[in-house]
């Protein structure tokens, strides 16, 4: 939707369009985090915090969008995305076993070092937020790709509500567009 909306309204302020994009990921984002919570075991007391700071993040992330451009994040995201796609296939047992790296508290500071930085980019700019999640609680975190996408999606529902407040507040949601 990013790239569409931008070659579609080109003069248009990045965080409008960001704003537009935010509240229509934030419902199928928040309708798939509730399928995975009632069909994945969620280890909460890691991933609570870390949706905590995802929310913070993505709103430190989405007021600096409202003051300086987004431009070489657009120009970079094809290739950011291209070296995961090639580490993913280079490393082909990769997230097919669930080995959680770290428990207790180690875990929810890994996730929390993850939800602050990623909340962060996915309010600044967003695209590929779900899959750097992903890829980050696999490789990091040791999750399979099946408890990585649950985890991921909490992050990226709680980075996107943020989001989406913060534009709004701003005044950079087009709600006849973002509503519908």
């Amino acid at each position: 939707l990013v790239p569409a909306l931008f070659a579609v309204f080109p003069s248009t302020h990045p965080a409008t369009l960001f704003g537009v994009n935010k509240s229509a990921s934030m419902w199928g984002t928040a309708a798939a985090t509730v399928q995975f919570a009632r069909r994945v075991q969620m280890p909460w007391a890691s991933l609570l915090p870390a949706a905590g700071l995802a929310f913070a993040g993505s709103m430190a992330g989405a007021w600096t969008v409202t003051v300086i451009s987004p431009d070489f994040l657009r120009r970079a995201l094809p290739l950011v995305l291209l070296a995961v796609l090639l580490y993913t296939l280079a490393r082909k047992d990769l997230g097919r076993e669930h080995a959680p790296a770290f428990s207790g508290r180690q875990e929810a500071a890994a996730a929390g070092v993850l939800g602050l930085t990623i909340g962060f980019y996915d309010g600044f700019f967003g695209p590929g937020t779900g899959s750097f999640l992903v890829f980050l609680f696999v490789r990091w975190l040791g999750y399979d790709f099946l408890h990585a996408s649950a985890s991921a999606k909490l992050l990226n529902v709680s980075s996107n509500v943020a989001a989406v407040l913060l534009f709004a507040w701003k005044g950079h949601v087009w709600w006849h567009f973002a509503l519908s």
